[in-house]
């Protein structure tokens, strides 16, 4: 039960299937005086539902037509079709652009396929496409075309279901792609894994789209004009894995071999996020990975921490001022039970629209951490000092 609670599934959203009007440059499924056109050199898999009689049709060089049972093409016999007065060349639209890296084209599902109702949970932006462990579905009965460039060489997931089959096995994924539709469907430089093994830790695995959260945050920002919108706090917050700045509250949870996500994710849930005065609150929880920073410098070396991001639908003054009592409530809890919880410490941060500058609150623990850093360099410094005395002559 544990693992299945944790697992999570993505649906796939566009499709080439030939009834999807969408797919049809005039906006509508040809009929049967219409010149169906395949741009010769687009490749395309194409499902078709039911039988289509057509004037004529012009085919790709590398293609294929999935036909469901009952499905067939026909020349058009010149009878009245009434829903067809006059006939024209109806083009297939260009699927080149469906990118797998595009959080707008992906959706939570559960595990039958049916979209995950929208509650007080989302998902940072670099989470909103497949991460490593996840379970991703492309719909029965639909055919697709997907650019899976990539800026690392291995997309690893869990499993992939494709007409209605899960591929759960490094060899069955195997046996798939060497079959004839995958050269079709998926396109890019990037390689698609199946692993069939869930995250193996209990306080959780990081996403794994870090190196393309580039793209991910290019996909979304060429939907909303290449910028973030304004947001309502003068210095909102900056989430790891996240494209635009938010108003709310983020915190950051040092934790130890103890520590379940899960369970603590479903203990906020109950015990605070349910309470009535957080109605409109969203969070977002999950592991991330965070560089390491020695005197302002980054270093290669990165740690690993739970990242909560809190945000509200309050507006104006009040952005985020709903999210900012909850992550004050947060911190609390984690005061009174953080060691029983396998958290050791915490940091939030807080950005409103009722405040001009960000506020920061720390678990005692971070400050001791801080303290004991300044004191090192202190100690080196005066111990320096003494080094170049005594080189010079000063001190004996």
């Amino acid at each position: 039960l544990p693992a299945a609670s944790a697992a999570v599934y993505k649906q796939w959203i566009p499709n080439t299937n030939f009834e999807t009007a969408s797919n049809w440059d005039k906006g509508r499924v040809p009929c049967a005086r219409d010149v169906v056109h395949f741009e010769k050199d687009k490749v395309v898999s194409v499902f078709v539902r039911s039988p289509h009689a057509l004037t004529d049709m012009y085919l790709p060089l590398n293609g294929e037509f999935v036909l469901a049972a009952g499905a067939a093409f026909a020349a058009f016999d010149g009878s009245w079709d009434p829903g067809c007065d006059s006939g024209g060349t109806v083009r297939f639209a260009d699927a080149e652009h469906h990118a797998w890296f595009d959080p707008r084209l992906w959706q939570d599902v559960v595990p039958g396929g049916e979209p995950r109702p929208r509650g007080a949970l989302f998902s940072v932006d670099e989470e909103r496409v497949p991460c490593r462990y996840d379970d991703v579905i492309f719909q029965p009965e639909t055919s697709f075309r997907i650019n899976t460039d990539s800026s690392q060489p291995v997309i690893q997931l869990r499993s992939i279901s494709v007409m209605g089959q899960e591929l759960n096995t490094p060899s069955s994924w195997a046996g798939y792609l060497g079959g004839p539709s995958a050269p079709l469907q998926f396109h890019g430089n990037g390689t698609l894994q199946v692993t069939g093994t869930g995250c193996p830790d209990k306080s959780g695995c990081a996403c794994g789209n870090a190196l393309d959260g580039p793209r991910i945050c290019a996909a979304l920002l060429r939907a909303s004009g290449r910028q973030c919108p304004e947001p309502a706090c003068q210095s909102p917050l900056q989430p790891l894995g996240h494209c635009c700045g938010v108003c709310g509250a983020t915190i950051n949870l040092d934790f130890t071999p103890d520590f379940d996500l899960q369970k603590y994710q479903d203990r906020l849930v109950q015990e605070l996020l349910s309470q009535p005065k957080y109605a409109g609150v969203q969070m977002a929880i999950s592991k991330v990975h965070k560089a390491q920073t020695f005197l302002g410098i980054s270093s290669r070396s990165s740690t690993p921490l739970i990242q909560i991001v809190l945000i509200d639908d309050r507006a104006g003054a009040r952005a985020g001022t709903a999210a900012e009592q909850l992550a004050a409530d947060i911190m609390d809890s984690i005061a009174r039970h953080g060691e029983t919880l396998g958290i050791s410490s915490g940091k939030m941060e807080v950005a409103t629209g009722s405040t001009a500058n960000g506020q920061v609150g720390s678990h005692p623990v971070s400050r001791i951490t801080a303290g004991t850093v300044m004191g090192l360099l202190f100690s080196l410094l005066f111990l320096g000092g003494i080094l170049f005395l005594y080189r010079k002559g000063k001190l004996r």
